[in-house]
């Protein structure tokens, strides 16, 4: 309980502050030590993303929610469904999932654009409790709810809890070595394929959307868990090296040589040196920007759209089965980073790109003639989207 101690009276502090090191750890606490915080930064990307994974897979329901009365489940009951828009071929909700991709992206991204200028200045640990909050908030919301709106604001929770967790726990990890990096993209990845399987495979088992919401009010706390609980110091199990790493790799960015400046202060970088280090990971930055707009175009503008009248599976089953087949490629493709390694993520780009233009020419043409094929290209999706995340956090700690 020594390293967690530790862990928390660091972590009290804000990014810019410091504190006094501790003692090193004996070998066999050192090893035990990496392995915690190895298995903390993986439950942590997994929680962290969980909720917003969730209410991605559940978009249809959430949408199709003001067609029902009362506590009844959203899901669709038979395997033929009546289109809503008898005007259409497409058998579509009145408003596109594509809403419930807004609610779950644009606080995460207000959130995003507005960290660089004082989120560090506030402690860790308040971050960390708000975040698992607005994540439990989200789940008890949209499970009690009885309208879209409502619906939407507790996917606004979910992405508020995501954002702020993102940008503190990716913070975090310039404190530990950076294999963490690579456990927390896991854990992330992880949280897409659980996410996405654990709804659908309860939906399929015959739990309502309510049920299956407040079911998963346990990832929260364990997020809190993992946090307060598992992680170790970072003096205690890397003292002193990681400080002086993240200021010789910051360096070649901002063109100066002060080496005696500390990494975590808001006062050794001033705007002209901040929009020059931007500047820097613009290379990395446009490729990932690409991906994820080709592939949520897809996600989120095609799948409703994706739809197959010649299977047994109801819509509803459907757009859950393409959520859970992308994200099991995610999780696949942000796992590999040890046994396979892309400098030019430029090239997943484009790969993606080419993903939305078929995709989309088979939404107005309708030429494939089996859902398994869509399965198959939504796979290979994941795998390009989480390819190109892992390896530009990997190739920027790299430069």
């Amino acid at each position: 309980m020594g390293g967690c101690a530790g862990s928390r009276r660091r972590f009290s502090d804000s990014e810019g502050e410091e504190t006094v090191p501790e003692p090193r750890l004996p070998l066999l606490d050192h090893q035990g030590a990496h392995w915690k915080n190895a298995v903390g930064f993986w439950l942590l990307g997994l929680c962290n993303n969980f909720s917003y994974v969730v209410m991605l897979s559940a978009a249809h329901d959430i949408l199709s929610h003001k067609r029902t009365s009362g506590n009844q489940s959203h899901v669709d009951p038979g395997p033929t469904p009546i289109p809503h828009n008898s005007s259409s071929r497409f058998d579509c909700n009145s408003v596109s999932t594509a809403a419930v991709l807004l609610a779950d992206i644009l606080p995460t991204l207000v959130i995003k654009l507005l960290a660089p200028l004082g989120l560090h200045l506030l402690p860790y640990s308040p971050r960390v409790l708000v975040s698992g909050i607005c994540a439990a908030g989200s789940f008890v919301l949209v499970a009690f709810s009885h309208s879209v709106g409502t619906s939407l604001c507790g996917v606004v929770f979910a992405s508020i809890s995501s954002g702020l967790g993102e940008v503190t726990f990716l913070s975090l990890t310039a404190f530990y070595p950076r294999a963490v990096i690579s456990w927390w993209s896991s854990g992330t990845g992880g949280a897409g394929l659980l996410g996405a399987l654990s709804y659908l495979g309860l939906t399929q088992a015959g739990l309502s959307p309510q049920q299956t919401l407040l079911s998963m009010l346990g990832i929260p706390a364990l997020l809190l868990a993992s946090y307060f609980l598992l992680l170790t110091s970072p003096e205690a199990q890397d003292p002193g090296g990681e400080e002086e790493a993240e200021s010789a790799a910051r360096q070649p960015l901002i063109r100066t040589e002060a080496p005696e400046s500390k990494p975590g202060s808001s006062s050794s970088l001033s705007l002209r040196e901040r929009w020059t280090v931007f500047k820097g990971l613009l290379w990395y930055i446009v490729p990932l920007v690409v991906v994820y707009f080709a592939e949520y175009f897809i996600n989120q503008g095609l799948f409703e759209l994706l739809f197959f009248w010649n299977t047994s599976l109801s819509h509803a089953q459907q757009y859950r089965w393409y959520q859970m087949l992308y994200q099991a490629g995610v999780f696949a493709s942000r796992s590999s980073l040890r046994c396979c390694r892309i400098r030019f993520t430029w090239a997943l780009a484009l790969l993606q790109c080419l993903n939305l233009v078929f995709l989309l020419a088979d939404v107005w043409f309708g030429f494939l003639p089996s859902i398994y094929l869509v399965f198959l290209i939504i796979l290979y999706e994941g795998l390009l989207g989480g390819a190109a995340y892992v390896n530009t956090f990997h190739n920027i700690a790299l430069e």
